[in-house]
């Protein structure tokens, strides 16, 4: 199906990364190299997800590796990206990578929201919330990457990147750097250290701290209902673990907050 796009292949490595696609593979080929992702051509999220990640990449690319290619039939669906020299970025306090995932981030805050992506409103928090008014304060019109974690920003020498644009939504800015702030956590980092690498965000500093409570608080639901359905996963439990670790922080912040008015 895609040996148009390839031409003949001569080595074809699966990535470690990727663990939602059907295949993620780095394609050493005639018209390449690529990077190639493939699921299985059935109806249902991980179809959608694939096709949303199509459909974004033309607004994404100053921070994403381009799509060059895209082959369908009954069987299968995939794409075929830019194959950047670039790793997974470093979460762990001190590391270098940091700074650079800031930036990123905060690159990826001033991309305007394409029309495509008006119709994408980001929910899935949303059941997670304490009411639907604390869900109303996770809306919003900037674009999101809505997975941020070390495998989805790579760095490179010169460039780092956004990959993995899966499930990007229309939300509340602050969502983004939110979900970094538990993954340094889980990390080693401690909440106040990682709220204080999310600060450097741009669009930090614009957002309701009320938002920013209830986003902790909902984000612990979520993670801690992922690890009960999939008790064989230990790193959910973690990430889980570590969404509890900011909420209860914001909860310290706040009691010392009321304690000195």
């Amino acid at each position: 199906m895609i040996h148009p796009y390839t031409g003949d292949t001569t080595d074809i490595r699966p990535t470690e990364r990727g663990n939602m696609s059907d295949l993620t593979a780095l394609v050493e080929c005639e018209k390449g190299p690529f990077f190639v992702k493939a699921m299985r051509n059935r109806p249902g999220g991980r179809r959608d997800s694939i096709v949303r990640e199509k459909r974004i990449n033309p607004f994404v690319q100053p921070v994403s590796p381009a799509l060059r290619w895209h082959a369908e039939d009954e069987e299968w669906i995939a794409l075929g990206f830019d194959l950047v020299d670039a790793r997974p970025s470093n979460f762990k306090p001190g590391s270098p990578d940091l700074p650079s995932v800031v930036e990123l981030l905060n690159r990826v805050g001033e991309l305007d929201l394409p029309d495509v992506a008006r119709d994408w409103p980001e929910t899935r928090w949303d059941r997670f919330a304490s009411n639907e008014s604390e869900a109303e304060l996770f809306q919003g019109d900037a674009l999101l990457h809505a997975d941020i974690n070390p495998s989805n920003l790579l760095v490179g020498d010169q460039e780092v990147w956004a990959v993995d644009w899966a499930w990007p939504t229309r939300g509340a800015a602050f969502i983004d750097p939110a979900q970094l702030i538990v993954q340094l956590i889980a990390a080693g980092h401690c909440a106040e250290a990682a709220e204080s690498w999310a600060a450097e965000c741009k669009v930090w500093a614009d957002a309701d701290p009320k938002a920013i409570d209830a986003f902790a608080t909902a984000t612990v639901r979520m993670w801690r209902a992922m690890a009960d359905r999939r008790p064989s996963e230990p790193w959910l439990a973690a990430v889980a673990a570590a969404a509890q670790v900011w909420a209860d922080h914001r909860a310290a912040v706040r009691r010392r907050s009321a304690s000195t008015e």
